[in-house]
């Protein structure tokens, strides 16, 4: 059974036409009979939520993500096709927007929550819930106009997260608050998955896609590109936005007259293959030197999509000291077990000496890691297990 379902949904928004076109009387229609200012922020998009399904939605800015959030929760309507749901449906879009600034957070916990459908007796019963969720307790009797924005969206977080719905919207909720908030909220969303409800959830957080949602559908600019398993959604999204190759001729050398970068290249111990996850992997490094460098230090930093550093591969640590001969050369990393999830990575390299940048080049590559070992969170660790038996010496290996 489906609780929410969309048919042929699409939304247009018209944009204002300036006052010089009025003023000079323009057509409303232009020789291709198209309205000058018009845009389309979702196209023919369909796809069905079932009961208790988490879904997760992903794509770039201006996708249509948060439109499609909006005419979920009614706050705006589609231009055409139709949308069905099924249940009491509750939406954490725009949190803490509402609140009153003159009156205190627990006022506006007795506003917004009336707001949001709560009965009074239902938000007196939820009130101290609501405030230790939040971790506002010391400054609850306080105006919020004195909160900061933090403790403005957390609060709202808390009152919105409180309504018991069938169907639960998320836009963003892991951008909320500090770290220390954000894991309450991921176990907050994975008790009310375990409790059944539906969740459907927008985040530029693919990790935690990944790892909440069932199922996810990719949208880009206004369109369904794909529904699927969120592995492969994802992927698929990362490999739209990257290049498939694997090695590169680099440009824009910071210091010609001392050292440049040349290319970056990675390979598996197996012919043929790419790297895979907790298999061996070689990443090779050229260089040209046209001076002798003392105190080098070559590196390869490694990017999750969204822009946070991975891991970096380095010779500082293994060569504090390392000295290079002019002319060409290559450095090679060598793995003995990939230890970060299948998916694509941005790759920038550069050349130190003695602290300084000799060269330093972003974007500079992409590394493809195909599924190998299998990964329970972020890293793939190797290990060896070993059962040992409290009466006995025999120990297992497992």
């Amino acid at each position: 059974m489906f609780d929410i379902s969309l048919d042929h949904v699409s939304k247009r928004y018209r944009l204002p036409r300036s006052n010089r076109g009025r003023s000079m009387g323009w057509p409303e229609f232009d020789i291709f009979g198209k309205k000058p200012g018009e845009t389309w922020a979702l196209r023919d998009v369909s796809f069905e939520v079932q009961e208790g399904e988490s879904f997760g939605i992903i794509g770039n800015n201006g996708a249509g993500k948060s439109t499609l959030l909006k005419l979920l929760s009614r706050i705006t309507a589609p231009t055409s096709g139709e949308i069905r749901i099924r249940g009491h449906l509750s939406a954490l879009v725009e949190v803490g927007s509402g609140f009153h600034p003159e009156l205190s957070g627990r006022e506006n916990i007795y506003l917004n929550g009336s707001m949001l459908g709560m009965t009074r007796s239902e938000i007196r019963r939820k009130v101290d819930s609501i405030i230790e969720f939040a971790g506002v307790s010391d400054y609850i009797d306080v105006p919020v106009k004195r909160y900061s924005s933090g403790m403005n969206v957390r609060l709202g977080f808390s009152i919105a997260a409180h309504l018991d719905p069938d169907i639960l919207l998320l836009d963003e909720v892991l951008a909320v608050g500090d770290i220390v908030f954000q894991a309450k909220c991921l176990d907050l969303i994975g008790q009310l998955k375990e409790s059944g409800r539906t969740i459907v959830m927008i985040s530029h957080d693919l990790g935690a896609i990944q790892r909440l949602c069932s199922r996810a559908m990719l949208l880009h600019c206004g369109r369904v590109v794909m529904t699927g398993n969120p592995t492969d959604v994802i992927d698929h999204y990362q490999k739209s936005a990257m290049s498939e190759e694997a090695s590169y001729q680099l440009s824009e050398v910071t210091n010609p007259a001392c050292a440049r970068c040349s290319y970056i290249s990675f390979s598996s111990t197996e012919p043929g293959e790419t790297p895979r996850t907790g298999s061996p992997m070689f990443a090779r490094f050229g260089f040209e030197a046209r001076e002798d460098l003392n105190n080098v230090v070559f590196n390869i930093l490694f990017f999750w999509p969204s822009g946070y550093l991975c891991t970096q591969l380095t010779t500082a640590v293994s060569y504090p000291k390392l000295n290079a001969t002019a002319g060409l050369g290559e450095v090679e990393f060598f793995c003995p077990a990939l230890e970060i999830q299948p998916g694509w990575y941005r790759v920038d390299v550069s050349i130190e000496s003695n602290g300084n940048y000799i060269d330093r080049q972003q974007h500079s590559a992409v590394l493809r890691v195909n599924p190998g070992k299998m990964v329970f969170g972020d890293f793939y660790v190797d290990t060896v297990c070993r059962i040992r038996s409290r009466t006995t010496e025999e120990v297992t290996d497992a």
